[in-house]
């Protein structure tokens, strides 16, 4: 994947920032990540992925809300954080979260398909209710256990 702006690909980093990003809005809005990602779209996701390597030295709050306000995202009740503190004594980071959706979407990229293409299919997909459930675990195991678990329709 290209670019928008220069003729450069798009780094792998650059599919991390991205994901972090969408992590740390969705919270921050008490959203689901499905909801970041189908309020902005394909032409907007591509524009953010674009200029990651700007972005990723700005202060991440205010990009956050940058994003909020530039795209007319809303707040809502869905707290991530909620969990059972018996089952779920660490609550993975923004950063934990985009290093596991970045592997899941370069570990399950089709043939053809771009970065934003993959990040609108795993962020639609079930699997990310498994993931975002932190009383399972499910976000802890090995990449490849989780891009199998996304292939197979369950973890």
């Amino acid at each position: 994947m290209m670019n928008k702006y220069f003729n450069e690909p798009i780094e792998e980093n650059d599919l991390f920032y991205i994901c972090f990003l969408i992590e740390k809005v969705s919270r921050h809005l008490h959203q689901r990540n499905s909801y970041v990602v189908n309020k902005l779209g394909y032409d907007p996701l591509y524009h953010l992925i674009s200029v990651a390597n700007v972005l990723h030295s700005e202060n991440s709050d205010q990009v956050v809300y940058d994003v909020i306000e530039e795209y007319g995202l809303k707040q809502s009740n869905f707290h991530i954080e909620d969990v059972n503190r018996e089952l779920c004594t660490h609550i993975p980071t923004e950063l934990d979260m985009g290093k596991v959706y970045t592997r899941l979407i370069v570990d399950t990229l089709y043939p053809g398909e771009d970065y934003i293409e993959g990040i609108l299919r795993i962020y639609n997909d079930e699997i990310c209710k498994t993931l975002d459930d932190y009383n399972n675990g499910a976000y802890y195991e090995p990449s490849y256990v989780i891009a199998r678990a996304y292939k197979n329709g369950e973890f």
